[in-house]
């Protein structure tokens, strides 16, 4: 990965290679033959590849680098584009929470094309990093519903009707609005039955082409012909695969089938975190990404929330503090992650001050978590991250401190999309986690804390990997759809509840008051600076 600055760039070359050696790497230590492979799925981040009409990667990098050519979901060079698209307002703009983000592909498309007219000149094919992994393992240039709905402004819903989860078919793509991408600018991307950016779309699970070509087959060391499903997001995949994880004892036996899903949300929670949930109506819900007729699971509406730093934002707190290394040293002297570390550290530091419950400890330290702009639900790529209560002291259990307010600042960030999407209809009473952060019990349990709903972990804790395998299933007949693959391949494992102590809910409550009025702060002194500068 290349960093400069808000651009941040990868090379798909790159990436086919770790796939391809990922695969043999897995089959080897599995012991898989070649031909008990049954079929494939691909999940990837959001990310924008360029390739030219031999499939050779553009550059979309200042640098010329042609192996530069993904810009990555998290790069954010396309402020002022998204800025522009969302003046115009758009129709097409209401089914992404009502404006495009800087993370979505078609800022990024003009930002190439107002800055980089050779590359633009060069590339065939634009796609999303996933599509484009399936397009490479089988010559289709199918795009998914996934991809093209969330990220791309595509109308999923144009299909309503028009198809069977059970014959699910690859159709031709009638959702792309001309009209908006010729306002923006980019009205050559349509041009020619959208070839460039996808002439026809599938449901996720869509079998692909004739399957592996020869050649991906080879580098993959599986069968040629292996069934590849159409692909899904990353963090979509992760709802896939944990969607269904819902324990007997958590499940509400009075809600048919259908409405009980709507009740929950799933917190895919890595670098960033996503917040999937699923409605049979569509909800218009300003600045969170949807309503994606599909886009998930079919023929629900998916709401998409979303923290552009999480994960990311708990290793810039740790790897920035003075007392890190020191702190790194003794964790790999007890054979445990950093973060493992921190949390005995906070256990022993509750008991030492005689504290309430482990919470309080940060009752001094407040944490805005906008590092890298807020993605919902104010939908402010501008909005910077606040710290608030930094001492001179530079100790180990200082940034302990830190990190407990950091997780704490985060899990009010949830809550306010979760209040957020309850208050424009949904019902959310149940959320799900999966990722790396879910492995941190801390984490999760300040979220049920913080939230006041149950969080259910999966079994499978690599959800987002079952999810993309539910996709190989699904393409190669194993199933009759998606929502059939997962009720069978989703297993719950443990619940963690909210604390029953009404001091943990009071102390939560008023900390999250103080954590919305940073960002009120926040806008007061951005118009006070403005004015200054005038």
């Amino acid at each position: 990965m290349w960093k400069e600055r808000d651009c941040i760039e990868q090379s798909s070359t790159d990436i086919w290679l770790a796939v391809c050696a990922a695969v043999k790497s897995a089959c080897s230590l599995a012991s898989v033959a070649p031909e008990d492979v049954v079929g494939l799925g691909f999940a990837a981040t959001c990310s924008l590849v360029a390739v030219d009409a031999d499939g050779s990667p553009v550059s979309v990098s200042w640098s010329g680098d042609a192996r530069r050519n993904i810009i990555v979901w998290m790069d954010h060079r396309a402020v002022d584009q998204a800025d522009r698209i969302n003046a115009r307002n758009s129709p097409v703009l209401q089914y992404c929470g009502g404006g495009v983000s800087p993370e979505m592909q078609a800022p990024k498309l003009l930002w190439v094309k107002e800055n980089l007219q050779e590359s633009w000149s060069m590339v065939c094919r634009w796609m999303d990093l996933s599509d484009w992994l399936a397009y490479r393992a089988t010559g289709d240039d199918t795009r998914s519903l996934c991809t093209t709905v969330c990220k791309w402004t595509y109308l999923g819903h144009a299909h309503m009707g028009q198809w069977k989860e059970s014959d699910s078919r690859d159709m031709e793509a009638c959702g792309w609005d001309e009209v908006f991408w010729e306002e923006i600018g980019l009205g050559e991307l349509v041009e020619g039955n959208s070839a460039k950016i996808g002439r026809s779309v599938a449901f996720p699970g869509h079998p692909l082409g004739s399957g592996l070509t020869p050649a991906a087959a080879k580098e993959l060391g599986l069968l040629p012909g292996t069934p590849v499903g159409t692909s899904l997001i990353d963090a979509h995949a992760g709802g896939v695969g944990v969607m269904e994880s819902v324990p007997d004892a958590e499940s509400k036996a009075d809600l048919p089938d259908e409405e009980e899903i709507c009740r929950r949300m799933v917190l895919v929670c890595g670098t960033s975190t996503c917040h999937m949930a699923v409605s049979k109506n569509k909800l218009f819900i300003p600045g969170v990404w949807g309503p994606f007729w599909s886009a998930m699971v079919a023929e629900y509406w998916l709401t998409e929330g979303g923290q552009s730093a999480t994960g990311a934002l708990l290793d810039y707190i740790v790897q920035n503090h003075v007392a890190a290394p020191l702190l790194a040293n003794h964790a790999a002297s007890q054979s445990v992650s950093i973060f493992e570390l921190m949390n005995k550290l906070l256990f022993s530091m509750s008991q030492e001050q005689n504290m309430p419950f482990l919470s309080a400890l940060s009752q001094d330290t407040h944490v805005l978590p906008d590092f890298h702009g807020n993605r919902s639900p104010v939908a402010d790529p501008k909005s910077k991250g606040v710290i608030c209560g930094l001492t001179l002291d530079t100790s180990e259990k200082q940034l302990a401190l830190l990190y407990l307010a950091t997780i704490q600042g985060i899990a009010y960030g949830t809550r306010h999309i979760v209040e957020h999407c309850n208050a424009h209809g949904h019902k959310i009473d149940t959320l799900l986690a999966c990722g790396g952060l879910a492995k941190n019990s801390l984490y999760i349990q300040e979220h049920a804390d913080i939230i006041g709903c149950p969080i259910i972990l999966p079994r499978e804790n690599e959800s987002v990997l079952l999810g993309a395998s539910i996709l190989g299933a699904v393409a190669a007949k194993k199933f009759s759809g998606v929502r059939d693959a997962m009720k069978s391949l989703n297993a719950a494992g443990k619940a963690l509840h909210p604390s029953s102590d009404p001091r943990v809910k009071k102390y939560h409550d008023a900390k999250y008051q103080i954590f919305r009025s940073l960002y009120e702060q926040q806008l007061s002194y951005r118009s006070t600076m403005a004015q200054a500068l005038q």
